[in-house]
């Protein structure tokens, strides 16, 4: 019935990425990609080193534009949209977890979990909804601490905490357990799908680990540029 249908948050149709070597070759990175991600699924991309997951996310997330295909966005045709009107749709509406952090190094874990509020121009509580946001991660007693004097644990809490402070509806993580050692890495995780779960987030991940991917609830593999379901 058309009244129980779901408007798929990420769609894509025979998207591709192509880039130019040399003077008349290229270099085919994916090829006739196809998926639909709905609301509040977690899925799972797979795939060797240099396979073009990061490509994927990239292209998925509105950060780097395709050679040839579709992209839909939350409704948006990401594929038509300038660089500036696709920052703007991720504005509050899409977060990152990235292997290495990335925090701002000058900034205490409190700022750095305020920055994405402060883009948005929310004046009221920042203070108060990151400090929040850092207390269900655990990390309160550390807020006013930078970068340097935090853990790879805490430092990638304190990027969960920032990814989750603004309620996005979807989150992309890039290979978030990679610099963390086993056990970190598994707090991590926890972590991870617990926020998603509780906020009803949609979780496009990436990794190398399949144990992991497992756990989602859709699996895609990346095999020399294409994406299959297992």
């Amino acid at each position: 019935m058309s009244g129980n249908h779901i408007n798929p948050v990420i769609q894509t149709q025979g998207l591709a990425k192509k880039i130019p070597v040399q003077t008349d070759n290229e270099l085919i990175i994916l090829k006739d990609i196809s998926l639909s991600i709905l609301p509040g699924e977690s899925v799972a991309i797979t795939g060797a080193s240099g396979s073009g997951k990061t490509t994927l996310l990239g292209l998925l997330a509105g950060l780097d534009q395709p050679s040839s295909g579709e992209i839909n966005l939350l409704g948006q045709p990401l594929h038509q949209l300038d660089e500036d009107k696709r920052a703007s749709l991720r504005l509050g509406a899409v977060g990152f977890v990235f292997q290495s952090f990335h925090l701002m190094e000058n900034l205490t874990a409190l700022e750095n979990v305020m920055v994405p509020l402060e883009l948005e121009k929310q004046s009221e509580q920042i203070r108060d909804s990151a400090l929040q946001a850092l207390e269900h991660v655990g990390l309160k007693n550390r807020a006013d601490h930078l970068p340097a004097r935090l853990s790879g644990g805490e430092q990638q809490r304190v990027a969960l905490a920032r990814a989750f402070v603004s309620r996005p509806r979807i989150l992309f993580a890039d290979e978030p357990t990679g610099n963390l050692d086993r056990r970190t890495g598994e707090e991590i995780i926890e972590l991870l799908f617990g926020l998603q779960q509780e906020y009803g987030t949609t979780l496009v991940l990436i990794t190398h680990d399949e144990s992991l991917a497992d756990r989602c609830q859709t699996h895609y593999r990346l095999i020399d540029g294409v994406l299959s379901t297992q």
